[in-house]
């Protein structure tokens, strides 16, 4: 099966990505439906905010780019619904202020930080060792940090594009680390961020690494669609292995984050456009909102995929998400899950 959403020359062509980006999702968006398995499941409350949220007393959570932006919004949800919120990042400073703002706001709150960079399997490792360590169980993994679009090629620590090992390879090791934790827990919930990008994505085995030929937006939007399949992937493994993890997918449509400025920036082409529309996009708070639905609420199913309901999923009600073909094919999946294996040399146990 083509994995092929957009052809990658198409983005690649100059002065075309964004622009060929808005233009073709209303069609892109058209053909996933035809695909879309999430049909299959419950749609949540459209208008479902924090005010649904369960008590979380009791449970413990990791969120990985805690620091900042929807990170930060759902480790300060989530202490303010009693648990327990280990956020994860490379910065120890900023992690100090995220903890200092939350414990001023939240009377209370129960949260601390670990120093980890995603793009460093060597550190995803440590954290891992150091959680097992001390923590008695994991009840919930948010897998949320995310490089986006830089202008040029970049590598991780250990050689991979780094929209590659940010987005996916790392949070694959992560979870396979703490997989322990997360089956100690009587209702363990693994939530992966993707991106609307997915709907413009194209996996490419035979160049994962965009080694060939690198255009940022296209390295983003496999990175995001690698993701989305590996929600899906850990779901089915988990239901075949026993593990009892619910693993669930989501995304903010377009929100008002530092992921621009820190990517493409906000004096690129990408980000001029961007920001004419910035007041019109969700807030941190807002695009927060599906993953922490998948991450507490009851009605959350295993499998399933939310996000904004609006139009082309940029913004709007909280629902069920456009899942584009190729993240349905389950031999592609397998086949991800296996090259992330050898990639991190990380073995789900």
């Amino acid at each position: 099966m083509t994995a092929t959403i957009v052809p990658t020359e198409t983005l690649a062509s100059p002065g075309a990505p964004w622009r060929k980006w808005l233009a073709t999702l209303s069609l892109t968006l058209g053909f996933a439906l035809e695909a879309n398995s999430a049909t299959a499941q419950n749609p949540p409350k459209p208008d479902w905010s924090l005010a649904d949220m369960p008590s979380q007393s009791g449970r413990i959570f990791l969120v990985t780019g805690g620091t900042s932006g929807m990170g930060f919004e759902d480790a300060k949800a989530l202490a303010a619904a009693g648990a327990e919120v280990v956020i994860a990042a490379r910065n120890p400073q900023r992690g100090r202020e995220a903890m200092a703002r939350i414990k001023e706001e939240i009377r209370g709150a129960q949260v601390q930080f670990e120093e980890v960079d995603l793009a460093d399997l060597a550190s995803v490792k440590a954290l891992g060792e150091r959680l097992n360590a001390k923590l008695p169980r994991l009840d919930g993994l948010i897998n949320n940090a995310a490089v986006m679009a830089p202008p040029e090629r970049r590598t991780s620590a250990d050689g991979h594009e780094l929209q590659l090992a940010t987005n996916y390879l790392g949070h694959f090791a992560l979870t396979g680390h703490v997989l322990p934790l997360l089956r100690k827990s009587t209702a363990p919930r693994v939530v992966t961020l993707s991106s609307i990008a997915v709907l413009r994505g194209n996996l490419d085995f035979d160049d994962l690494q965009s080694e060939r030929a690198y255009n940022p937006y296209a390295a983003y939007a496999q990175s995001k669609l690698a993701t989305l399949m590996f929600a899906f992937e850990l779901q089915r493994r988990s239901e075949q292995q026993g593990w009892g993890i619910q693993s669930i997918a989501a995304h903010p449509g377009v929100a008002v984050t530092e992921l621009i400025a820190r990517g493409p920036g906000l004096d690129s082409e990408f980000g001029r456009n961007w920001a004419k529309d910035r007041d019109e996009y969700h807030s941190a708070a807002q695009g927060a909102l599906p993953t922490l639905y998948a991450a507490t609420a009851h009605q959350a199913q295993g499998g399933a995929y939310y996000g904004p309901t609006g139009e082309e999923e940029k913004r709007g009600p909280l629902g069920l998400a456009t899942v584009p073909a190729v993240a349905q094919d389950a031999k592609a999946a397998a086949r991800l899950w296996t090259v992330a294996e050898q990639l991190t040399g990380v073995t789900y146990r």
